[in-house]
């Protein structure tokens, strides 16, 4: 394998937009739309605070590293591509930037496990280009 390790660690994901649309019956609903892939390493974060969170029932929490070209902001939402998990980012990653001088591609975001409360709806894209799949939850 070529890389860095951090590199090594990553997995495929994509960021998820929200949009809105009709809902046939003369109002809006809220969808997510799948949309830009990238590449993101997990790590569970298991310091004290959140260990102490979790026995309090609060959601899991986690520490994800994306390259400096992605920028995820607090109320992001991503999606992993081998399991479908969802993830809302808590924290800017603009805002763990290393210095220009500095050779790390890397920025940090915290995140916690987003449980949906609906199903994945997933479409074909078209000749349009439009997005490939639309991800319904409710707000």
């Amino acid at each position: 394998m070529s890389g860095t390790l951090f590199e090594q660690q990553m997995e495929k994901c994509h960021i998820v937009d929200k949009t809105t649309r009709p809902d046939g019956r003369g109002g809006v609903e809220t969808v997510y739309v799948e949309g830009a892939p990238i590449d993101v390493a997990f790590s569970f974060d298991d310091s004290v605070s959140v260990v102490i969170a979790d026995q309090e029932k609060v959601t899991d929490m986690y520490t994800l590293v994306t390259k400096k070209s992605v920028v995820l902001l607090a109320g992001d939402i991503i999606e992993r591509d081998a399991n479908g998990n969802t993830f809302k980012i808590e924290t800017n990653s603009i805002d763990s930037t290393p210095p220009a001088i500095s050779a790390l591609n890397m920025r940090q975001v915290k995140a916690k496990y987003f449980k949906l409360s609906s199903e994945i709806i997933k479409t074909e894209g078209n000749s349009n280009g439009e997005a490939a799949g639309l991800l319904q939850f409710m707000d």
